[in-house]
C-alpha cells in the first residue's frame, strides 16, 4: 500500500483551501525528538493589542485554545500536579478530594518529574498550541476577513497560562470592560468530555464571573460591553482533523514491508475515563469511536483495529481495555506488528512522549515492529481543519453545538448547568436542563 497523496480524498473546498496556504518552514523545526531534550520550550506567541478599529466588520476576534497543558519544566510538575487532582471533574474522588488530591500530587511528584525529564525537560504542548493556534489564525486572517484580525491565545486548565492568565491578557488587550469584543473558546479536546473540555469550560465560566462579573439583563442590565464568548465544543469527525490522522497512520504503515502491511493491527489510544464519569453518562467514549471509524472509513477499513485506553490513575475502576495491557496480550499471542495512534490528542505531550513511547512500545520488546503514529502537532493538513473548523463556526451565528445544551443524564453538578447556559444565550438557556 503506497501512501496516498496529501490531498487525496479531502472536500474539494478543503483541498482547495490546503493547496493554496503557505505554511512556513517553521513547522518542521518544531518536530519535537520523542527523547531528546527541547531547546525551543521558552518560545511563546506574542499577541498584539487589540484594536477595534479593525477593518472587519465583526472583528477583532479572540482564538482561545482550552486544553488540559503540561509543565514547560520540570519545576512547574508539582504545581500541575496540585491543580489536575484537585479537580473534581477530572478525577473525582468525593468529599475527601481536597485531602485526598495534594496527599496523591505530593506522592506523585518525584515520579512524573522523572518522566519529563526523560522526554526533555518538560512539555512540549504549550508550544505546539501555541503555533498550531498562530498558523490557524493566520490562515483565519485570510478566508475570514469579515472576523478579521484574529487574535491567538492558550487558557490550560492545570498549567501556565492558566485559564485566569488568558482572561487578563484579554482584558489588557482591549476585549471587554464595555469595549465588547468576540471570542471563541476553542477546545483542543476533539471529544467532549465532562472532565476535559467541561472542566475548562467551567473554569471559564468561574473568571468570566470574576473579571467581568454576571451579566443582568433580567434587571435590564447592558452586557454589550462584556466579552462576547462562543465555544467550538467537539469536532470528532471534522474533515481535517480525520484526514490528517489518515495520511499519518498511512505514513507509518508504509515504514512495514508490503507483505505484512496489510496485517498489521491498529489500536487507537485515547486517554481513559473513571467508570463514574462513563456511567453518568459522558458522551466520550462515544464520540472517540466515531473518530475512530471515520478514520477507518477514510482508510477503507485497510486493516484490523481495536480502540484502548490509556493513564488510569488511582484506585478506582477506569474504562479499559488499558492500552499496555493490549499490547503485552498481542504480542504474547505472537502479534508483533502494531500501530499506536493517539486518537484523542492533537499534539504531543507526556502521554504520547512517555506513557507511549518509552513505557508501552519501549517495554513491549518489539520496539521495531511495534510503532507508534506521529502526532498532529504542525500537520499543515490538520492546521487547515483548524481554520476551515473555525471559519465554520464563526460563520454559523451559533455560540455552542446543541448537544452541549444536555448535561449528562446523571449531572448533578450545577456549575457544570450554569456555564452551559453562559455559553448558550438567552435564546437557548432554557434548553439546558
Amino acid at each position: 500500500m503506497s501512501v496516498r497523496h496529501p490531498l487525496a480524498k479531502l472536500p474539494e473546498s478543503f483541498a482547495r483551501g490546503l493547496a493554496s496556504t503557505n505554511f512556513p518552514a517553521a513547522a518542521s523545526s518544531f518536530a519535537v525528538s520523542r527523547r531528546t531534550p527541547s531547546h525551543t520550550r521558552s518560545l511563546a506567541t506574542h499577541v498584539p493589542p487589540v484594536t477595534q478599529d479593525s477593518t472587519g466588520s465583526k472583528g477583532p476576534t479572540a482564538m482561545v485554545f482550552l486544553n488540559m497543558g503540561g509543565p514547560s519544566t520540570t519545576d512547574e510538575v508539582g504545581d500541575f500536579l496540585s491543580r489536575l487532582f484537585s479537580d473534581g471533574d477530572l478525577i473525582p474522588l468525593g468529599r475527601l478530594q481536597s485531602y485526598i488530591g495534594p496527599l496523591l500530587s505530593a506522592r506523585r511528584t518525584p515520579k512524573i518529574k522523572q518522566q519529563y525529564a526523560d522526554i526533555g525537560g518538560g512539555s512540549p504542548i504549550r508550544r505546539w498550541s501555541e503555533y498550531q493556534n498562530s498558523e490557524m489564525c493566520k490562515i483565519l486572517d485570510k478566508i475570514s476577513p469579515e472576523t478579521a484580525p484574529h487574535k491567538p491565545y492558550v487558557a490550560f486548565r492545570y498549567a501556565n497560562p492558566l485559564t485566569e492568565e488568558m482572561y487578563t491578557k484579554l482584558l489588557e488587550d482591549g476585549f471587554g470592560r464595555g469595549r465588547g469584543g468576540r471570542a471563541v473558546a476553542f477546545t483542543q479536546y476533539p471529544q467532549y468530555s465532562c472532565s476535559t473540555t467541561g472542566s475548562s469550560i467551567n473554569e471559564l465560566w468561574k473568571w468570566r464571573q470574576r473579571l467581568e462579573g454576571k451579566p443582568t439583563r433580567d434587571a435590564g442590565g447592558d452586557a454589550s460591553g462584556m466579552i462576547q464568548w462562543s465555544t467550538i465544543d467537539r469536532w470528532p469527525t471534522h474533515p481535517g482533523l480525520i484526514e490528517a490522522f489518515a495520511q499519518n497512520i498511512e505514513a507509518k504503515l508504509a515504514e512495514y514491508p508490503e507483505d505484512r502491511r496489510k496485517n498489521v493491527v491498529l489500536l487507537f489510544s485515547a486517554h481513559s475515563l473513571p467508570m463514574t464519569v462513563v456511567n453518568r453518562g459522558d458522551p466520550y467514549p462515544a464520540e472517540v469511536a466515531a473518530t475512530v471509524y471515520a478514520v477507518m472509513q477514510r482508510l477503507n477499513f485497510s486493516n484490523r483495529y481495536r480502540l484502548c485506553w490509556q493513564s488510569q490513575v488511582g484506585p478506582q475502576p477506569w474504562l479499559g481495555p488499558q492500552t499496555s495491557t493490549t499490547v503485552e496480550e498481542y504480542v504474547s499471542k505472537g502479534q508483533t506488528d502494531l500501530v499506536l495512534i493517539p486518537i484523542a490528542f492533537t499534539s504531543d505531550h507526556i502521554e504520547t512522549l512517555y506513557e507511549l513511547d518509552i513505557e508501552v512500545i519501549g517495554e513491549s520488546g518489539h520496539a521495531d515492529t511495534v510503532k507508534r503514529v506521529e502526532s498532529l502537532n504542525g500537520s499543515p493538513v490538520f492546521i487547515q481543519g483548524l481554520a476551515d473548523l473555525a471559519k465554520e463556526h464563526l460563520n454559523s451565528g451559533l455560540t455552542c453545538s446543541s448537544q452541549n445544551l444536555l448535561r449528562c443524564p446523571g449531572c448533578k453538578s450545577e456549575r457544570c448547568a450554569e456555564s452551559k447556559k453562559f455559553l448558550a444565550g438567552d435564546g437557548q438557556a432554557s434548553l439546558v436542563f
